[in-house]
């Protein structure tokens, strides 16, 4: 699975709050940017970020003068930002949730940045597309699962722990897909062993 800190951009272009609307312009024109992060003022600081859609619409879009406006009156801060070691998937779905088309990669530090432009030209999810993945480990997992309580008894402790491996599983593509699952393979597997679902029933 590709993470974020696999497609990120490593080389990001910082600017001060203070810094006026027309200095973010010409930085922006300068290195090729549609947005800057805003910088921290001290360690225990948010970082933020200026977008040129925040530029437009607060500031061209109002007639306001460009070097009397400051970057921190315009800016999103704190601003949504993602963990290096998330998978690219849950960033498309971050992104999708949100409305944004990039972030700031953070652990601790500022990272690098990361954009739909990186999803959709450095990932992989056309020649590996989460779904089917999922859908193997999922196979696999149940084949697994009857395996173990084959071994063990359906109705011991390691053939109820396979088919939560299962359930979560299933729960996450259920997810991904929008779609509630009719039937798991555990409830399959119950109706071929009844006495399953008892080890299923955990003491509080």
């Amino acid at each position: 699975m590709m993470k974020a800190q696999d497609i990120m951009t490593e080389d990001v272009v910082t600017i001060r709050g203070s810094a006026t609307v027309a200095q973010a312009v010409a930085l922006m024109k300068l290195k090729k940017l549609r947005a800057l992060i805003v910088d921290r003022r001290h360690e225990q600081d948010a970082y933020g970020i200026v977008t040129e859609t925040d530029i437009v619409y607060k500031v061209a879009a109002y007639g306001h003068d460009p070097k009397k406006v400051r970057v921190y009156e315009i800016m999103t801060k704190p601003c949504i930002s993602i963990n290096p070691d998330l998978g690219v998937e849950y960033v498309a779905r971050l992104f999708a949730n949100t409305g944004i088309r990039r972030a700031p990669v953070i652990k601790g530090e500022l990272l690098g940045i990361i954009s739909v432009t990186d999803i959709l030209t450095k990932s992989d999810f056309v020649e590996q597309p989460k779904s089917l993945l999922l859908d193997q480990r999922i196979q696999k997992a149940v084949e697994e699962a009857r395996a173990t309580c084959a071994e063990k008894g359906p109705t011991s402790k390691e053939c109820a722990a396979a088919w939560d491996i299962v359930e979560e599983l299933q729960a996450e593509a259920s997810h991904q897909r929008g779609q509630k699952l009719v039937k798991t393979a555990f409830e399959e597997y119950c109706d071929e062993n009844p006495d399953a679902a008892e080890a299923r029933i955990y003491e509080v």
